[in-house]
């Protein structure tokens, strides 16, 4: 498809700071934010190009993290016994894959690796798989999960700076300060950057990318719902209870239709108030 090899294409000129060089450069336009389709982009590629192109902006000069997580009607990522496989369709799982191919770094909590054993690769579309970061921070992770045997991506496991313990298999180790038994996030954001890694996926788990949002690290935050209700479950985000309404994070936001799946695409650093849904959904695939 010519409009997904053209963010593919922003994407990269982002990370290396070049001017975008593709035929069809004229489909999209920069601005603050990323991306976005440009008036000339033809109908049928802009809805594309529309939720992928602020992905495509970031840089030494625009650091950017998205969190992204798919969840049951009711709000649970996995069953109450854990089996997540799978709470969305396949269209959500193969944005996911797109995300995966966007972004410079995935980074995923122990407790996905331990639970689910992913590769964290890109192979349901066209793309580069991104550099792995697993938070581990007592390193616990037995070495022979996949994202530390695999020798074709790059893996990095986060330890607590406290904590001295060989890299797991084939992974490398970045160790970042602990505060109140959590890792510095800030700090693991700041260490990526330095090393090129300016875009950031954080796709799981719940408590993972709940503590990079009670954190406001993020600039996006995806949410795909899937026609789905499991009763009691593991749930997706989990932060401080507010007390009102107007206590809560209501963030501006976009809606799009995978598949038979809602995703809320949610602007986390957006200042104008959030847009009200009416209802009509644009649909990506």
């Amino acid at each position: 498809m010519r409009a997904w090899r053209l963010v593919l294409a922003a994407a990269t000129a982002a990370r290396r700071r070049i001017s975008l060089a593709h035929a069809d450069s004229w489909w999209l336009e920069h601005g603050q934010h990323g991306y976005a389709a440009a008036p000339s982009a033809p109908a049928p590629a802009r809805v594309l190009l529309d939720l992928y192109g602020p992905v495509c902006g970031a840089g030494p000069d625009r650091p950017f993290a998205l969190a992204q997580l798919g969840q049951s009607l009711d709000g649970h990522i996995a069953t109450a016994s854990g089996d997540s496989y799978f709470v969305t369709g396949p269209d959500s799982l193969r944005h996911l894959h797109r995300l995966r191919a966007l972004c410079a770094a995935v980074v995923v909590g122990a407790g996905t690796v331990a639970r689910d054993d992913p590769r964290l690769t890109v192979r349901h579309v066209e793309g580069d798989s991104p550099v792995r970061v697993v938070l581990d921070p007592n390193a616990r992770l037995d070495p022979g999960h996949r994202v530390f045997t695999d020798a074709s991506v790059r893996t990095i496991v986060v330890h607590g700076a406290d904590v001295h313990a060989p890299a797991p298999g084939l992974a490398e180790v970045l160790q970042v300060p602990v505060e109140g038994r959590r890792l510095r996030l800030d700090v693991l954001l700041r260490e990526l950057h330095a090393r090129g890694l300016w875009s950031v996926l954080v796709e799981g788990g719940g408590t993972t990318v709940s503590s990079f949002l009670e954190a406001g690290l993020l600039d996006r935050l995806q949410i795909a719902i899937a026609p789905l209700i499991t009763g009691d479950g593991r749930p997706g985000l989990s932060l401080a209870a507010r007390d009102k309404i107007a206590e809560c994070l209501r963030p501006q936001h976009r809606v799009f239709a995978l598949g038979g799946d809602v995703l809320f695409d949610c602007d986390l650093r957006a200042t104008a108030p959030a847009a009200v849904a009416t209802g009509a959904l644009s649909r990506v695939f």
